[in-house]
């Protein structure tokens, strides 16, 4: 399937105006061929976010194989993680 570029921006902007607890839900809703998860982003171990805006990360999901997994490769994307930043204290 793969996510291009004005797709991943399609779904940021989602998420910028969506509330947490309805939030996958919506992405369901709006893009509903997309495996979605949502949650913090210190539950993301060795995976870099292929896109960043303040209060969350975006990550790439690749359901092509066995397991859903991580990936950096748009063209292999069949979803993504709404991953929430929490704010820094001090």
């Amino acid at each position: 399937m793969g996510l291009q570029p004005e797709r991943l921006a399609a779904i940021a902007a989602a998420v910028d105006d969506a509330t947490a607890p309805d939030l996958a839900a919506r992405l369901h809703a709006q893009f509903p061929d997309l495996h979605v998860t949502v949650c913090a982003d210190d539950d993301i171990i060795g995976a870099r976010p292929v896109l960043e805006r303040e209060g969350f990360n975006l990550y790439l999901v690749d359901g092509g194989g066995h397991c859903l997994g991580l990936t950096s490769d748009p063209a292999a994307a069949s979803g993504v993680v709404v991953a929430w930043v929490e704010a820094e204290e001090g």
